[in-house]
């Protein structure tokens, strides 16, 4: 134990005798851990249970104890509500003493469940909500962001399919903060590359008939249609693209294309979809080995969001082990200060805004023809550095930093 706790102050670089590592310590003798997603609705596939079964591989493949405490998992769906969000964190915060709130796959729900965090001083470790803002204007020094945003998502791939030469845009988006924030970033990109949205419309959340919206994306002048909806909305919007024939005159481009929404469509009614990624499961030796343990629990690949549950966790774990404390402000600053090293992270970091920087990848689904076992669904064509895919930090507009 005496060597145990003497690893722990020489790793957190903090110059104290043993006695002031273990005064430090855990708060209330346990770490507890919060996963918050949408459990049953229409993001769960991408998120949800998945999220909660990477983040227990995390803890136990951490060993289930950090400084010789017990780390503790709980789980709740926020029902893509911001009220249910918010009521969730302030209980967890207050009354079941939870850490750290991992996932929050709903821009909304993160911005509700922010406002709670910075009042009780808890980390969130959001690890799907999308929007480039949760980093920029909405930023926060309690939220550490995995792994993309509408920047980096709609920077990647609405570059390579200008690049071909389509300059003229129309949009189809979910009607809440996320797909705002991706329709305002494609379009910064798109002017960028000397091409423009010519219209754009917006759907509710979870639709259930996209006749209209696809319709009138089909009248437009566009070549390329954008979606800037997720997981069911996005596959009943491609679905219903394909009945009215939309691809025969226009290119589809998915800003947010998860391995499990492919899986739904099939490969025939995705083929050949440009779209950008943080994780592919098929990428090499170390992703393929961890996709399998996940696999055998999930009886599905994981998505970028489930890896990047696991790849938080871990960091998060690591920084307590490493600074010889739970408290949260010296836990964030460890971990801003850490590199991020695992099989879905290489050579990352944390920026100061709470911006986790790493590459990107721009990928292409295959044909049918092409895929060769199950699952082996895109095509890697092109690598962004994170520096680069990630909008800068000076150009975020994030408050806290300003002000430093």
């Amino acid at each position: 134990m005496i060597k145990s706790f003497v690893k722990t102050a020489i790793a957190a670089g903090l110059g104290m005798h043993l006695g002031l590592a273990n005064a430090a310590g855990i708060s209330d003798d346990i770490v507890k851990i919060g996963v918050l997603s949408d459990m049953a609705g229409v993001y769960a596939d991408t998120a949800g249970a998945g999220s909660v079964t990477a983040a227990k591989m995390a803890i136990e493949d951490f060993g289930g104890t950090v400084l010789g405490k017990k780390i503790e998992l709980v789980s709740m769906d926020h029902q893509n509500k911001a009220d249910v969000g918010a009521n969730t964190a302030r209980r967890w915060f207050d009354v079941d003493k939870v850490d750290t709130i991992v996932d929050i796959n709903n821009t909304a729900v993160h911005y509700a469940v922010k406002n709670i965090a910075e009042e009780k001083n808890r980390l969130l470790l959001n690890t799907a909500a999308a929007s480039s803002d949760i980093t920029g204007k909405h930023c926060s020094p309690m939220t550490i962001h995995w792994p993309y945003d509408t920047y980096a998502l709609a920077r990647t791939t609405a570059k390579a399919i200008t690049d071909q030469g389509s300059k003229k845009w129309y949009m189809i988006g979910v009607d809440y903060a996320f797909g705002k924030a991706m329709v305002e970033d494609v379009a910064n990109t798109l002017k960028e590359n000397n091409a423009s949205i010519v219209g754009s419309v917006y759907h509710p959340l979870n639709s259930m008939d996209f006749s209209s919206y696809v319709l009138s994306a089909q009248g437009s002048d566009a070549e390329v249609v954008g979606l800037a909806n997720v997981a069911n909305d996005m596959i009943n919007t491609i679905k219903t693209a394909n009945q009215f024939q939309l691809t025969a005159t226009k290119k589809l481009a998915a800003t947010v294309l998860f391995i499990t929404d492919v899986h739904a469509l099939g490969l025939e009614a995705a083929k050949d979809m440009y779209a950008t990624t943080a994780f592919y499961w098929d990428q090499n030796d170390a992703t393929r080995q961890w996709a399998k343990r996940f696999h055998e629990r999930e009886n599905r690949m994981p998505t970028q969001i489930h890896a990047s549950a696991y790849s938080a966790v871990t960091s998060y774990l690591r920084a307590i082990e490493a600074a010889g404390t739970d408290d949260t402000s010296t836990v964030i600053k460890t971990m801003k200060s850490t590199p991020i090293h695992d099989f879905t992270t290489k050579n990352g970091y944390i920026r100061e805004d709470g911006r986790v920087i790493h590459d990107m990848y721009l990928i292409q689904v295959k044909s049918p023809e092409e895929s060769k076992y199950p699952w082996d669904y895109y095509k890697i064509v092109a690598t962004a550095p994170g520096d680069e895919a990630f909008r800068p930090m000076d150009q975020g507009g994030c408050s806290f930093i300003a002000k430093n």
